[in-house]
């Protein structure tokens, strides 16, 4: 299998489109149009795997920079996605959120805001 990536495409691009496209330059195993998970709408790119790398580097080299639903096609052979170095996202060490939470809340307090015991009206503290 050889796998392409395909960019710059319109919304109006559909899965049959791309096959027939691809399929005037050999054999055509799956198209997939990317959307967004959350309205359904292409993202503007596809990934099409074609069953021959001969045939696939061919329609690469005929389909880069050709017009395709008004739009100037980006074709290239696709890569595997790298894992994300940065590490993951956010946090921090340490005592964690409820910690810094009660830490900050005291400054300038008599009681901290976050306490442990439920809050009962009149300062009762049972």
């Amino acid at each position: 299998m050889f796998r392409i990536y395909v960019g710059n495409l319109s919304f109006q691009t559909t899965e049959q489109g791309l096959t027939d496209l691809f399929g005037e330059h050999g054999t055509v195993s799956s198209v997939a149009i990317i959307t967004d998970r959350f309205t359904g709408r292409s993202r503007g790119f596809a990934f099409v795997e074609m069953a021959d790398e001969a045939e696939g580097k061919a329609a690469m080299g005929a389909l880069d920079g050709q017009d395709f639903d008004g739009r100037t096609l980006r074709v290239n052979e696709a890569h595997e996605r790298e894992p994300n170095r940065s590490g993951g996202g956010g946090g921090g060490g340490g005592g964690g959120a409820v910690a810094a939470v009660a830490a900050v809340a005291t400054i300038g307090a008599r009681r901290p805001l976050y306490s442990p015991r439920p809050f009962r009206p009149g300062g009762a503290t049972n």
